[in-house]
């Protein structure tokens, strides 16, 4: 009986200490004391996880069936597809502009295309019928990229308005002149009353 009871006291007090705890880390001090912990270079190193686990839980992840579908799904929407191609586009900017502000990369390129064998070669290129269905696989991916889709449906819009305020205008011109033309015929016949009088 005794030993019961001790048991149950003892289960409360490990309760009403585990609320006191939580209850300090939710103050400042207690989230500051956190802060401070995890700051410490040695705390950094052991919340490290092991590359190679992490590596394996991630390829694991992609590579499921569950995964699959949620990146088809993901990039079904067409705000993610935008954002994800922009980040990827910003980035490719970065490097393209880095390399052709490097001397010898700018050397190497203008070397390559003064050579005549590669112009020759480019103009060989250019009239093959690989290269034209080339361009037409690029033009063809870039009328289904989501930014291209996006700026066209944003021309589209500006363009459809501009016509609408164009034709309102003609319409409101049209009438006004057609009012004009009245006026002056009512005028014309009124002239002609008074002279016959």
């Amino acid at each position: 009986m005794g030993c019961a009871a001790k048991e149950q006291t003892g289960q409360m007090d490990y309760e009403e200490t585990k609320k006191m705890v939580v209850d300090i880390l939710k103050t400042d001090d207690g989230k500051k004391a956190i802060q401070d912990v995890m700051k410490d270079e040695k705390m950094k190193e052991n919340l490290i996880m092991d590359q190679k686990t992490v590596t394996e839980t991630i390829e694991k992840t992609l590579t499921s069936q569950k995964g699959v579908e949620f990146w088809q799904k993901t990039f079904e929407d067409p705000k993610f597809a935008e954002s994800f191609a922009k980040s990827l586009q910003n980035e490719h900017e970065k490097m393209i502009k880095q390399l052709m502000k490097d001397p010898e990369y700018q050397k190497m390129m203008i070397d390559i295309l003064k050579d005549p064998k590669v112009e020759e070669q480019m103009v060989t290129v250019v009239k093959s019928q690989e290269f034209r269905k080339h361009l037409q696989t690029v033009m063809t991916e870039t009328f289904t990229s989501p930014l291209f889709k996006t700026k066209i449906q944003e021309t589209l819009m500006k363009a459809a308005q501009e016509m609408k305020d164009q034709q309102q205008g003609d319409k409101k011109q049209q009438e006004g002149g057609q009012g004009g033309d009245q006026g002056g015929q009512q005028g014309g016949q009124d002239g002609q009353g008074g002279g016959q009088l």
